[in-house]
């Protein structure tokens, strides 16, 4: 028999897939239990219908990252703090500061973690972020430290 299948099944399929099942197998366990609706023409046409939906959905989200990348490589975040002697920094920069001060001074949403930083920021001067804006896409922001009077 041939099921649509509403959840991941192990051992049959992923959502969306249309897998044949024995006749017992969905009778008794995947139709009952909602993890597959039986494959007539009218679920078939549903599903590649929600499957194009999902497909525009991401070449959406997809350019909105093109475009935030483009947007994030122009834009300079000036943040100031303490400094000793030779530049260094009496605490470091984190991401959430980073982040915090682009939503302030640029009115850009973004979440500290997709802000990539291998060591906190611990010198004055201009370093340059690595941003994942969205699986696939990398950008990079700069970032300004300057000492606090």
């Amino acid at each position: 028999m041939k099921v649509i299948l509403q959840k991941d099944v192990k051992g049959l399929g992923k959502t969306g897939d249309v897998v044949n099942a024995s006749d017992g197998y969905a009778r008794n366990f995947l139709l009952p239990k909602g993890l597959a609706v039986e494959a007539s023409t009218g679920n078939l046409n549903n599903v590649k219908q929600q499957k194009q939906a999902e497909a525009k959905r991401k070449a959406d989200e997809l350019a909105e990252a093109e475009k935030l990348k483009e947007r994030l490589s122009k834009v300079t975040v000036t943040l100031t703090a303490k400094s000793g002697e030779g530049g260094r920094l009496f605490g470091s920069i984190t991401n959430k500061e980073i982040a915090e001060n682009l939503e302030k001074q640029h009115h850009i949403a973004l979440d500290k973690r997709k802000i990539v930083l291998n060591d906190p920021i611990k010198e004055l001067g201009e370093t340059l972020v690595d941003v994942k804006v969205y699986p696939g896409v990398n950008g990079t922001l700069k970032v300004k430290v300057q000492a606090e009077n």
